[in-house]
């Protein structure tokens, strides 16, 4: 499903990335932990295209989405179309406060179908799907009683639901998620935890950036940890989390010890 390849990225001369490559299954999770400023982050966006690397391949499902060998001839356009392939939830919810949870879930969805052939005489029909689609997905996140509220009618933790229903309603091969707990107190986190352990059940492909350790370990096929923006160890989750083999990667999760 996803390849990358050499990836480099720096910022003001200063690498951040450092040929990062890895793999991942159609239907697998990986969790990529580490601290903070190890380079998880910028990888993720790299990899959504907010950022752009300086070097390397990123291939979903055989075609090659970016190489940035051609990068200067690649247009805005096309990246947009690229990102499409790739929902995106961040830790800070970034939803549309002046609209409610529904009109949050359906406004990406209705804004590409305006561009497609065919829109204007099928309008009607076509937001109606939108919008039963929107409310299943709602629906499936424990929301169907909040559909008509706003952001700040929803605690935290509805907040990021109605971000990663919003990022499905795109029908992206895979779901990334940028620490998706880190702005949640304890009790809101596990109901965000559970639709992401719940989508992981349903074989969806995800990129998981988190520092929930045990949460990665019962849910992620593959971690990778990262340090100073180099992959430091990968492979599977159990085994990295439970028996790492490298000793930066013992050093790290042994602040965890008490939570894994």
């Amino acid at each position: 499903m996803l390849e990358v390849q050499n990836i480099e990225k720096s910022f003001d001369r200063t690498p951040v990335l450092k040929d990062i490559s890895f793999s991942l299954e159609k239907g697998q999770a990986l969790a990529i932990i580490g601290s903070s400023g190890s380079g998880k982050t910028t990888l993720l966006r790299c990899l959504n295209f907010l950022e752009r690397p300086d070097k390397g391949k990123i291939i979903v499902q055989g075609e090659t989405l970016f190489d940035a060998q051609d990068a200067s001839s690649i247009k805005e356009k096309d990246i947009r179309m690229k990102r499409l392939h790739f929902g995106m939830v961040f830790q800070a919810f970034h939803l549309f406060p002046q609209y409610t949870a529904l009109q949050n879930v359906m406004l990406a969805r209705q804004l590409l179908e305006k561009g497609k052939p065919g829109f204007k005489e099928n309008k009607k029909k076509i937001y109606e799907e939108i919008e039963t689609e929107a409310k299943e997905l709602l629906d499936k996140m424990g929301l169907s009683d909040r559909m008509e509220h706003y952001p700040h009618q929803l605690s935290g933790g509805q907040q990021q639901r109605v971000a990663i229903a919003r990022a499905l309603a795109l029908k992206p091969d895979i779901l990334c998620f940028d620490e998706p707990t880190s702005a949640l107190d304890p009790e809101l986190t596990g109901e965000v935890l559970k639709v992401i352990r719940s989508l992981a059940d349903q074989n969806m492909t995800m990129v998981i950036v988190t520092h929930e350790m045990a949460f990665a370990r019962d849910v992620a096929d593959q971690v990778i940890f990262m340090d100073s923006g180099v992959i430091v160890e990968q492979g599977d989750a159990r085994q990295v989390i439970e028996n790492p083999q490298e000793e930066r990667t013992r050093q790290f999760l042994s602040r965890f010890s008490q939570t894994v």
